[in-house]
């Protein structure tokens, strides 16, 4: 019984560890994508730079609102 809780304890420690390098491998690459993005808006000329600054800042707010009611949406979920 010792052996299998050993076993399932160092089970779920390669699980935790395997999700945080994910999240952060996900992150890394949305990144990348935003300034590869971003460095093709500004090559093709589409719009100026105060424009796209401008909205930037308006998808980051909306980014910010979606974080917030996703989180909403869980915690209610796990009230269920």
């Amino acid at each position: 019984m010792n052996k299998s809780k050993a076993i399932f304890e160092k089970l779920g420690k390669l699980v935790e560890q395997t999700v945080v390098n994910y999240k952060d491998l996900s992150s890394e690459i949305v990144n990348i994508c935003k300034s590869k993005r971003d460095e093709f808006i500004f090559k093709m000329k589409i719009t100026s730079k105060e424009e796209t600054e401008i909205i930037k800042k308006r998808v980051e707010k909306l980014e910010k609102k979606i974080d917030i009611l996703e989180k909403k949406k869980t915690k209610s979920a796990k009230r269920r």
